[in-house]
């Protein structure tokens, strides 16, 4: 047996190393976090826990809206619950897409009755805020939707105060998905005016998947209570949670290994720094992308618009994207992702998020791409790649 396998009730499972764009690699201290003994959703020791949460999340939100907390379920709930609670059957919403996600809200908007109006840019492209003011202008939507950083294409949306401008001007909620940039890429929350912002516990916040952080503001509060119809959801009904994690009203049976788990994140967080983690995030996505492109390989995204967190890699025209993800999965170990939407076969996407952003790691994913792109007949300059990214390092 292979020592990065180990024996289960259903047989072998391999490890592997998880530098895909979610889920990420976990700090040995979060994996022992949800090992402790498990406590009831409403015992006093777990509701300590979850206001401790909530400090965590407002620090790396960087807001201080009281409504903070983690909604239990994925990204995927954080977006339906953003949407469901600011969101009436009949209103205009104005979705900004740069890509899978920007579409996903574009679908969920409609499914809950919405008229959406869709202001799009290019795959690999961020949005014209002078498109998106003439939208907001026109339709004078409710709510004013965009990704901040889009897990497709690896693009970081810029401009974000100006977009939480337009939509203010008009009276409309700025929501924002951040999934695959909180805790890795700067996001601002207070600072950029966004009334609700959600995320996911599996990226660059480095704990387990299953939870999904959610901060709305007063404002948003405040058009929830005042709302013609109940929430869609009754599970991700904003007001009713917050009644659970501040009041300590029962809602649902929340995780205790994953608020733990949560939690160990989060306080890895704080003492490294938020500031110095985005720096570490950069430094190994610019190092990795030095050495991606002197192994002639370049990025999805413009220089001027990257997230630090996920690399949408492009494959030379004649390698099967498919074959690449699979001989550094059977050959390597090592979980990337293939591409989505348009980008389907013609990328692989590497994630650096959280504790799977490490030099050693860089380096790893660089050295074994370069063997699986030569078994494929692609000419690489044997250690190329690993030199330019080590040059980043040293200078």
């Amino acid at each position: 047996m292979s020592v990065t396998e180990e024996i289960t009730a259903t047989g072998v499972l391999p490890r592997r190393l998880l530098l895909g764009p979610g889920p990420s690699e976990l700090d040995p201290e979060v994996l022992r976090a949800m090992t402790r003994p498990p406590l009831g959703h409403l015992d006093p020791a777990l509701l300590e826990i979850l206001a401790d949460v909530q400090d965590g999340l407002r620090e790396a939100f960087r807001t201080g809206y009281e409504v903070t907390l983690a909604l239990s379920g994925t990204g995927t709930s954080g977006m339906q619950a953003s949407l469901a609670n600011t969101i009436e059957p009949g209103d205009s919403v104005v979705v900004g897409t740069i890509g899978y996600f920007g579409e996903r809200l574009v679908e969920m908007a409609e499914r809950l009755g919405a008229r959406v109006t869709r202001v799009s840019a290019g795959w690999g492209e961020s949005l014209d805020p002078d498109l998106l003011r003439e939208a907001v202008r026109r339709e004078r939507p409710r709510v004013v939707a965009v990704v901040h950083g889009e897990t497709a294409t690896g693009v970081a949306q810029g401009s974000m105060p100006e977009i939480a401008t337009i939509a203010h001007e008009a009276d409309a909620l700025l929501v924002v998905d951040s999934v695959a940039s909180l805790g890795g890429h700067p996001v601002n929350v207070d600072e950029w005016g966004v009334d609700v912002c959600y995320s996911g516990s599996q990226k660059a916040l480095g704990a387990p998947s299953g939870m999904a952080p959610i901060t709305a503001s007063e404002r948003a509060m405040e058009r929830l209570r005042g709302r013609r119809s109940p929430v869609s959801s009754f599970y991700l009904d904003l007001g009713l949670l917050a009644d659970y994690w501040i009041g300590h009203k029962y809602h649902h049976t929340i995780s205790a290994p994953l608020i733990y788990a949560l939690q160990a994140a989060l306080g890895i967080l704080r003492s490294e720094g938020l500031e110095a983690r985005w720096r570490r995030h950069e430094r190994n996505y610019l190092a990795l992308r030095a050495g991606l492109e002197a192994m002639g390989l370049s990025v999805v995204a413009p220089a001027d618009r990257v997230l630090w967190t996920v690399a949408a890699v492009r494959l030379p025209e004649k390698v099967d994207a498919a074959r690449v993800q699979r001989g550094l999965l059977e050959g390597h170990d090592i979980d990337v992702a293939g591409g989505l939407g348009p980008l389907r076969g013609k990328v692989i996407r590497i994630g650096l998020m959280g504790y799977g952003s490490q030099q050693r790691f860089v380096l790893l994913i660089l050295g074994a791409l370069e063997q699986v792109l030569r078994a494929e007949g692609y000419a690489v300059t044997p250690g190329a790649g690993l030199s330019k990214a080590m040059a980043v390092y040293e200078g």
